[in-house]
């Protein structure tokens, strides 16, 4: 959701003349799921057979990270961009409801995992996870407790330097400025700093900002949208072959960041100014509405579906996949809506009184 105008005051703004992009839900949802299939396949100990889905196209949902980052960037700006730029919201406002809206799901997945394996590297790891400031470790450091939330220190960071990404994209000149100019520390360090990877805010910053540069040019696209919708439609479905096809001709590392950064760009630039029901429907919408949830926790999840033990009932190795992978969403599902909304959102309810 967008602000249309400027809300005050800072500390108790008031909810008015929202613009709702809702088929951004549709890439939170899938990308989530994705990213399930993704981990289950890579963890398995009885493979699947060998084919494009499982040896391209599965193991390509690991970069649905990247994807968040960028919605992350569009979705930011849509809350926050108009009322930091001009100084209508406080520091203290802002990070509040980032930690509210973060830090008790994760905390708690923080504490089951120290239950299980308590030890003194553990509390360490769970101590640095709580503070959400771990992203400004090394990138090479390498957290275990909730190994997937490396992605959170990276999101955080981003929430952290945020003012400064509105700097950036305070016009639509230097937004572009600043989008080239990170794009050239990325080659920068890909080519001569060792290649901190995507645990980098460097690394990163691309594509914070081309989030925020489509938020710039978000009326025009929504305009668009709405008068080419079936022009849109086949364009980003023949953007998305060419993608998957140009991927196949062993590009450096370089290349394909950037072919995956405009791949993600088109996607979002798209969601803007949809309003197909693959993108924008109930089922979506809820999961969406979990999306954060469902990553933070999904390892947690696989690893109490993976001591069922399946491969002693389902012996056939196609199905074996499929059905621990619908088995680990469904359950994950059932996991992060319970604590979401069950057990943690009365809690958080009274901190924000």
């Amino acid at each position: 959701m967008c602000n249309k105008t400027l809300i005050t005051p800072p500390e108790n703004q008031k909810k008015v003349n929202r613009e709702r992009y809702d088929s951004l839900d549709g890439l939170r949802a899938y990308a989530a799921l994705g990213i399930i299939l993704m981990h289950v396949l890579a963890n398995i100990n009885v493979k699947p057979s060998a084919n494009y889905l499982t040896e391209k196209l599965i193991p390509f949902f690991t970069d649905f990270t990247l994807l968040f980052m960028v919605v992350s960037g569009f979705s930011l700006c849509c809350g926050y961009y108009t009322r930091i730029k001009n100084g209508t919201i406080t520091p203290n406002a802002f990070y509040r409801k980032r930690y509210l809206r973060i830090l008790p799901f994760f905390a708690l997945l923080c504490l089951i995992d120290l239950a299980f394996e308590p030890n003194i590297g553990s509390l360490y790891e769970v101590f640095s996870n709580m503070t959400l400031c771990f992203g400004l470790l090394p990138p090479d450091t390498e957290i275990h407790v909730i190994g997937v939330g490396w992605f959170l220190g990276v999101v955080f960071l981003f929430y952290m330097l945020f003012p400064f990404f509105v700097f950036m994209l305070d016009n639509k000149r230097r937004a572009w400025v600043s989008f080239v100019l990170a794009v050239i520390f990325v080659f920068i360090s890909i080519d001569y700093y060792s290649n901190p990877g995507r645990r980098c805010m460097v690394f990163c910053a691309p594509l914070f900002i081309v989030g925020g540069v489509i938020y710039l040019y978000r009326h025009r696209l929504a305009d668009i949208g709405k008068r080419y919708p079936l022009l849109g439609a086949i364009s980003v479905i023949a953007f998305t072959v060419a993608f998957f096809v140009i991927r196949e001709l062993a590009l450096n590392e370089f290349a394909n960041y950037l072919l995956e950064l405009a791949l993600f760009s088109v996607w979002l630039a798209y969601a803007v100014g949809s309003k197909d029901k693959v993108l924008n429907n109930r089922i979506v919408k809820y999961l969406s509405g979990i999306s954060m949830e469902i990553y933070l926790s999904h390892m947690l999840v696989y690893r109490a579906v993976e001591r069922l033990h399946l491969e002693n009932i389902v012996t056939q190795h196609d199905l074996l996949y499929i059905v621990t992978s619908l088995l680990t969403i469904a359950c994950v599902i059932c996991f992060a809506h319970v604590v979401k909304y069950k057990v943690l959102r009365p809690v958080v309810k009274r901190f924000e009184r």
